[in-house]
């Protein structure tokens, strides 16, 4: 399974997301690659901090994902693919060479417009390639906050899919990132319990 996670609006989340799912998928016994095709490179660093690895990282900023993504995932139950900001031509790879794109968002008016423009891309892309999924996930939700709530009917207009299982605004994820670890480290958090339910459902939306 491939998943993809694009937004063209930067600071969504992208690349926790991409990691966290990557390493959810490992523990669950699944040979997983994790690709970086952000130019900044975010997950390869992250990757670099790491003591021990449970999935493989590589780093791959080219538009030719799309054309390669069959000879790179041959060993691998899953590909985790986490993409740039802005819709480019390495945008438009990612999407091709997706099974499934996450289009993360903040519950805000501008990440609500951005994720409009992605959404756009996945259907120019379904063009060529039909069966290609997407969904939109909220991510960085502030807690009994109603901005949540209006954003979910909001997202209404875009007509695609949104997942249930929200991610909240947490420290937790900052904190292990810098030393290369995830929320899943300690696996009775609520964050890890996020984690595991988001998966959860991205598995049965694939």
């Amino acid at each position: 399974m491939i998943y993809a996670f694009l937004n063209q609006k930067g600071g969504v989340g992208k690349t926790t997301l991409s990691i966290h799912t990557a390493e959810e998928l490992a523990r669950r016994k699944r040979r997983v690659l994790l690709i970086d095709a952000d130019p900044q490179g975010s997950a390869m660093n992250w990757s670099n901090c790491r003591e021990s690895a449970s999935f493989t990282v590589v780093g791959m900023p080219k538009a030719t994902i799309h054309k390669e993504i069959e000879m790179l995932s041959v060993n691998y139950d899953d590909v985790v693919i986490d993409g740039p900001p802005r819709v480019t031509e390495l945008a438009r790879s990612i999407v091709l060479a997706a099974d499934l794109v996450v289009i993360p968002l903040q519950p805000s008016p501008l990440d609500l417009w951005a994720a409009s423009e992605t959404a756009e891309l996945v259907r120019e892309a379904q063009t060529y390639k039909p069966e290609i999924g997407v969904c939109l996930a909220l991510n960085r939700r502030i807690a009994n906050t109603a901005i949540g709530r209006d954003v979910r009917i909001a997202l209404k207009e875009l007509e695609v899919p949104v997942l249930r299982s929200d991610i909240g605004q947490r420290v937790a994820f900052a904190e292990t990132a810098v030393t290369g670890m995830t929320v899943l480290n300690k696996k009775h958090s609520k964050a890890a319990r996020e984690i595991r339910k988001f998966v959860n459902e991205l598995r049965r939306v694939a």
